[in-house]
């Protein structure tokens, strides 16, 4: 009987080719073409969106409105402020690290400007930041609407601990004093 002849495996036909090629030296690459443009960064749009929803929706305007008129002293503090910080804070004895005005903005404006500074803003301990809402002296019969909001949303705001309408040489009852918690 005469014997088959296997075909060459795949193993074999490697072997003899990395053996025919052991004396070939490669090529030196000419005018080849280098495509270094760098890769663009990635946006994470989604989470950015879902960043700055987050920081609208932190104010709620689901609330009561007080009648709250344009001369009428905001004033809060949360439960385990000493009174002797907020009386210091009532009397503009803190010193002012950072001010946001929110005059002629939209109370939607002015929403998205609040959360943001209150989120980026990083006064000391101790330190306090002023808001200039307004007095609404030129708001039609729903009464100082900015004000309104400001007195709501900061109530909610966690790093809050407490607020009060400024002295008369820093606004008067058209800003408040914040104290932030660090």
């Amino acid at each position: 009987m005469e014997e088959e002849k296997k075909p060459p495996s795949a193993h074999d036909e490697s072997r003899l080719f990395y053996d025919s090629m052991q004396d070939v030296s490669p090529l030196q690459s000419v005018n080849q073409v280098v495509h270094d443009t760098p890769k663009p960064k990635a946006i994470p749009t989604k989470t950015l969106e879902d960043e700055q929803q987050v920081l609208e929706d932190m104010f709620s305007d689901e609330y009561d409105p007080v009648d709250i008129q344009p001369g009428d002293v905001l004033s809060y503090k949360r439960d385990g402020i000493q009174y002797r910080v907020f009386n210091k804070l009532r009397r503009g004895e803190y010193r002012i690290a950072a001010e946001l005005d929110l005059h002629g903005l939209n109370a939607k404006q002015a929403r998205t400007y609040l959360a943001e500074f209150l989120v980026t803003v990083y006064p000391f301990q101790g330190e306090c930041v002023r808001i200039i809402h307004g007095k609404g002296n030129r708001s039609d019969y729903r009464g100082p609407v900015l004000k309104i909001k400001v007195n709501h949303w900061l109530r909610q705001h966690d790093r809050v601990q407490a607020f009060h309408s400024a002295r008369p040489v820093d606004g008067g009852t058209g800003a408040v004093y914040v104290l932030l918690r660090r």
